[in-house]
């Protein structure tokens, strides 16, 4: 076998395990992980348990990929808003509004994170995994303030890891308030965070 052959079925291989992923992903955050077995998503996805094992040894390894596959999808997720804002209220404007929308369109997987974060600290196999996802976050967070900082001609108050405890922790409650179905939750955590942000810069 030659190496282009080598590299397809590597690339095949890859591929049919980002769509086991992304079909366990979606199972993971309706059932959580605790009620989540191979059998479940295998039975919520076009492939059998047996294909499922083929491509993943367990439930744990499968997991660890959901988790990357995460961490691929929401760690630049307010770039854009950082980019683009030339004032601290546009700033602001478009970092809420891409918070409330994925708190609003995508509750699930908001709460499949949490468990999963959760869920490290009795799975060690899942501990290096959740640490780098958290790590991205906080330096997404913190892009925001640092921009939000400069725009406002001033500095950040506290360190990074304290606004992305303070912000996680407020998306955190809301996400509570939204999949309990609470319909104020999004505005909620707009009002919460426009009065935060002002107190971590300085």
């Amino acid at each position: 076998m030659g190496p282009a052959v080598e590299g397809r079925a590597v690339d095949k291989v890859a591929q049919r395990r980002s769509e086991l992923a992304t079909a366990a992903l979606e199972t993971l955050a309706e059932l959580g992980y605790a009620r989540t077995g191979l059998r479940d998503i295998a039975a919520r996805s076009e492939y059998s348990h047996g294909v499922l094992h083929y491509y993943f040894r367990d439930k744990v390894e499968l997991i660890t990929h959901c988790v990357r596959e995460y961490k691929a999808r929401c760690a630049t997720r307010y770039d854009e808003a950082v980019a683009t804002a030339t004032t601290a209220e546009e700033l602001v404007a478009g970092f809420l509004r891409e918070q409330t929308a994925t708190l609003t369109g995508e509750p699930q997987m908001h709460r499949l994170w949490y468990d999963l974060r959760n869920q490290s600290m009795f799975e060690p196999a899942f501990r290096a995994d959740v640490a780098e996802i958290d790590l991205l976050l906080e330096r997404m967070v913190g892009r925001v303030v640092s921009r939000y900082a400069e725009l406002s001609g001033a500095r950040p108050r506290v360190p990074p890891t304290v606004f992305y405890a303070v912000l996680d922790g407020l998306f955190q409650q809301a996400l509570l308030r939204q999949l309990a179905g609470d319909p104020e939750a999004a505005s909620s955590l707009r009002e919460a965070v426009q009065e935060v942000l002002p107190r971590l810069v300085h």
